[in-house]
């Protein structure tokens, strides 16, 4: 039967889920790795999910509408689904850009159309990266400068409708796929949209379900002082940070977790590598830290038979100016 689409905003969702026989041969595992391929989603990311969700929930309250201007802060990945998304519905939309990021992610950003902005563009934000981002500064110093200059913050980091995206999509999706036979699910951490969802998603349908984390190892952190060192882009820590640092939406869906894993980013560059190598699958540099978090697991003797589901995030064509595929 044919199927002809109207928007770009109906293709999210419905990503492939992907047994890895040929990485888990070569890694000699016994577990069924499961990579849920989020870059198939329009803009190429898993941020597409948050993004749709977040603006559409924001027009059925009546706080946006066509013409206006949305502006969001981000690390790349949900600015390019809000950017695409606003353009598909009639927005302007303007982009804060997290500091050290792949160049890639800037140029995608202005071929979409949107403004980009520095953070030293917007008053306070400097003065607060001095002592270190906190999501209550963020809102803060977001919010002010929207009103001041009549747009919308979508504000990713706190917005229920974030996390919501992958309890209405991404979790029911996996659980059709595998049956509900679910093990372990993995992800990384940027503003906790992801594993908050999963984790109400799938404690809801089986508390025995392991919720897994990784994040970036504390010597792959970005840091000013250190603009050469190889990062993992678009993720932070979350597990033993500040109150202040806790992602926003963990406290909003009181989010558990069973696990986290800090993942050095010279592991995850050759986990991308590999994969690409072994299955074709050309993927960033988080998919690579959450594929090299399933397989550590996978490798467990109690892991054995057991289906392990990994989010992974993006493909590789945002890294292409870093080490990962040099």
């Amino acid at each position: 039967m044919a199927k002809i689409y109207d928007s770009i905003t109906e293709l999210v969702g419905e990503t492939p889920l992907v047994h890895l026989h040929r990485y888990e041969e070569k890694e000699n595992v016994q577990a069924n790795i499961l990579a849920k391929f989020e870059y198939f989603n329009p803009s190429g990311s898993v941020k597409d999910r948050a993004a749709l969700n977040i603006i559409e929930e924001a027009e059925k309250r009546g706080d946006i509408k066509p013409g206006m201007t949305l502006i969001d802060y981000t690390s790349g990945n949900t600015g390019i689904g809000e950017a695409t998304f606003a353009n598909a519905k009639g927005y302007k939309f303007v982009a804060v850009i997290q500091p050290q990021v792949s160049v890639e992610r800037s140029q995608i950003l202005k071929a979409l159309g949107a403004e980009l902005l520095q953070v030293t563009d917007v008053p306070g934000f400097a003065e607060m990266l001095k002592t270190g981002l906190s999501l209550e500064g963020l809102y803060k110093v977001m919010h002010d400068f929207a009103e001041s200059n009549g747009w919308y913050y979508l504000n990713q980091c706190a917005d229920p409708a974030n996390s919501e995206a992958h309890i209405k999509g991404t979790g029911p999706e996996i659980w059709e796929a595998t049956g509900g036979k679910v093990d372990y699910v993995v992800q990384l951490v940027g503003t906790g949209g992801t594993l908050s969802g999963l984790a109400k998603f799938f404690r809801e349908k089986n508390p025995d379900v392991k919720i897994i984390g990784a994040q970036p190892a504390d010597i792959s952190l970005k840091n000013p002082n250190f603009p050469d060192r190889n990062t993992i882009d678009g993720v932070l820590k979350f597990d033993g940070v500040p109150d202040d640092k806790v992602p926003q939406l963990f406290k909003i869906f009181n989010t558990k977790y069973d696990e986290c894993f800090n993942v050095v980013a010279e592991d995850a560059y050759e986990t991308g590598r590999k994969l690409v190598k072994e299955e074709g699958f050309f993927v960033g540099q988080s998919a690579g830290a959450a594929l090299w978090t399933a397989t550590q697991i996978a490798k467990r003797p109690e892991a054995k038979g057991k289906n392990i589901v990994v989010i992974l995030a993006d493909n590789a064509f945002k890294y292409l100016s870093t080490n990962m595929y040099r």
